[in-house]
């Protein structure tokens, strides 16, 4: 069994979840808002310590058509970080269409007032982790 930390970059917020390789779901955590794309990293270091992931998972923004844009390279770059702080295997997954996923899941489970900026986030980081297990496994 292996557990798998996902973060939904964005350069405001990165949102937050944790999967499980056995059961092939994912469990959104919390939003942390950032500054450019930095977040507050004593945060991801609690995170990292209280869960112990084996492998790390960044969402990648692409956009419809598979090309970069300019948030491709920062999340990139926040993937190059983790790695570097931590070092935790650390994967890329496409993340086109998490966050519309991601709200389509909040609002069915509470409605408008379930759909916070921290809970997308967080829900949207679930969907990438998962949507990473489905690729291994699928």
């Amino acid at each position: 069994m292996s557990t798998i930390m996902g973060f939904d970059f964005g350069t405001k917020s990165i949102g937050v979840a944790v999967g499980n390789s056995i059961t092939g779901t994912a469990k959104p955590l919390v939003g942390i808002k950032a500054q450019d794309g930095i977040p507050n990293w004593d945060q991801v270091e609690k995170l990292i310590r209280e869960w112990q992931p084996d492998k790390l998972v960044v969402g990648l923004p692409l956009n419809m058509d598979g090309t970069e844009q300019h948030v491709t390279r920062a999340a990139r770059k926040f993937a190059n970080r983790l790695f570097g702080r931590y070092g935790i295997e650390t994967l890329t997954q496409d993340e086109r269409l998490t966050t519309t996923d991601a709200k389509a899941r909040l609002f069915e489970q509470g409605g408008y007032r379930a759909l916070s900026k921290g809970a997308v986030d967080a829900q949207s980081a679930a969907v990438i982790v998962e949507s990473y297990f489905e690729s291994m496994y699928g």
